[in-house]
């Protein structure tokens, strides 16, 4: 089964919606498809006394153990965390997807210049639509991904 770590902001309701949203989506689609979602992953440390450590690390960890990554690239500047989970998952040599279906333009392809170019494929749509966006999700996970 091929492990999706989906990095990208989650601390809208907005945001974890669309990101819940888009991994229900992946999964219902094809369930062989496994997405790490780190809002989900983070409420098992809300009692620990080092709460944000044990986050970073976990989500450290579930790079390291993911196969590909999904880089939700949006808003006026990237997320400061998802772009720090990408830079990591590049050093690693991970397969990863950047999605920008944002309007604004500002450096490279409307992001910051090492953004982009960590990405092995960036999808740039700004009319895209969100069955189109899980369809490229999941066509980047079969030629990247390792499907048992």
């Amino acid at each position: 089964m091929t492990k999706i770590y989906l990095a990208g902001p989650l601390f809208t309701l907005a945001e974890r919606e669309f990101n819940a949203r888009l991994a229900e989506s992946i999964h219902r689609k094809r369930p062989d498809l496994i997405v790490i979602l780190p809002q989900d992953e983070a409420v098992k440390f809300n009692d620990y006394e080092n709460k944000n450590a044990e986050i970073f690390q976990d989500c450290i960890n579930a790079i390291d153990h993911a196969d590909i990554m999904v880089a939700i690239l949006e808003g006026a500047d990237a997320d400061s965390g998802t772009s720090v989970e990408l830079g990591y998952a590049y050093s690693k040599g991970k397969a990863i997807l950047g999605i920008r279906t944002d309007y604004r333009i500002s450096e490279e392809r409307g992001l910051n210049l090492m953004l982009p170019f960590a990405c092995m494929e960036l999808y740039l749509d700004t009319l895209a639509n969100f069955d189109v966006l899980v369809d490229k999700i999941i066509d980047f996970s079969d030629r990247y991904g390792l499907i048992d």
